[in-house]
């Protein structure tokens, strides 16, 4: 969901965007680079560190043959110095994880990641499914989607983490909560968020004002925190909001946030204000909406305030039930079973 973000708020030092296979030197020994993605959100960034030895890789984009041709380039190109050491990647997310086993086969690197991501992506890429599984329609089901969408879904093969991650060798690198590590001749501190996904690692220079922040740190738009069949009565949100609160306390004005997504930016303070504000609003919203009895796909039009297309409509409905499981965790609204088998939800 792209967010409204006043231009003296958010600052924006690098106006120039990398061309495809080509970089930018974001300070001494960090490189920027962008990969397209074939959706809405039509990039995603990663970076290369320096040291040594060789490079380390931040995130790596999603495994086709087109973002495999593109490394090749630029491993021929602007990293072609030194080989590739190692990579590390933020969370498992297919455009942050789905090459990492392509460099670990090909390039013999090593993988640096949380182990919750690690144990997430390997799961999901060794879990192909040809039609969807009775627990994912129940999910549906229970989510109040149209019955005809249900059973055009149910006869199609859905999307498999295989599709878009290569499949991930045995071992790695655990990174840890507050540990640090030295890379690109710096010292980085790491420090989880939750929400958008579980155990995602933001690194946080010592030695100079840089953040490496994946998807915990965009400045345009809001990350996804979304609710799934895996987990259906989780409460991400919750997870959420405690991690843009937790982040306030570190960051100042004058970090530069090298995001996973859009550009580098100063003013990661008035951002994480913004977020938390944005969910209390959404969430009030909402409430608001429940004095009257709606289902999960009811609330689209209160939280996202535009139309859902079908390729963003697991997106938005994983979102909308975060919003209603953490209403619920606060005794704000109810839910009762109707005989079609969707939960509805109202206001207390």
């Amino acid at each position: 969901m792209t967010d409204h973000v006043p231009t003296d708020k958010i600052r924006y030092p690098i106006e120039e965007l990398p061309a495809a296979g080509e970089a930018i030197q974001i300070a001494p020994g960090i490189l920027w680079m962008r990969l397209p993605l074939p959706m809405a959100l039509d990039h995603v960034n990663v970076y290369a560190l320096e040291d040594e030895d060789g490079w380390t890789i931040i995130d790596t984009g999603l495994n086709t043959p087109i973002l495999r041709d593109l490394w090749r380039v630029l491993l021929d190109g602007p990293l072609s110095a030194k080989p590739v050491r190692r990579v590390l990647v933020t969370h498992y997310h297919p455009d942050h994880v789905g090459l990492a086993g392509w460099f670990q086969s090909e390039l013999k690197a090593e993988l640096w990641i949380t182990r919750t991501s690690w144990l997430f992506a390997r799961m999901l890429q060794l879990d192909e499914q040809v039609h969807p599984v009775s627990e994912v329609v129940e999910f549906w089901r229970r989510a109040g989607m149209p019955a005809q969408m249900i059973e055009k879904r149910r006869s199609e093969r859905p999307f498999n983490f295989a599709d878009a991650v290569a499949p991930l060798p045995v071992g790695f690198r655990r990174l840890i909560e507050g540990e640090s590590i030295r890379l690109a001749d710096r010292c980085w501190r790491i420090h989880m968020g939750h929400g958008h996904a579980p155990e995602h690692a933001t690194l946080w220079s010592e030695d100079d004002h840089l953040i490496i922040g994946g998807d915990q740190f965009l400045p345009r738009i809001s990350p996804n925190v979304g609710v799934y069949p895996t987990e259906p009565e989780a409460d991400p949100l919750k997870g959420w909001l405690n991690s843009c609160r937790a982040f306030s306390g570190l960051a100042t004005e004058d970090r530069l946030v090298l995001p996973g997504h859009n550009r580098p930016f100063y003013g990661l303070p008035f951002r994480l204000r913004q977020l938390i504000e944005n969910h209390t609003a959404s969430l009030d919203r909402l409430v608001e909406f429940l004095r009257a009895p709606r289902v999960v796909t009811d609330c689209f039009v209160v939280l996202f305030r535009r139309p859902i297309s079908d390729g963003e409509y697991g997106l938005a409905m994983g979102e909308a039930l975060a919003n209603l499981n953490h209403l619920l965790a606060q005794g704000r609204v109810t839910r009762s079973l109707r005989e079609n088998g969707a939960w509805v939800w109202q206001a207390v």
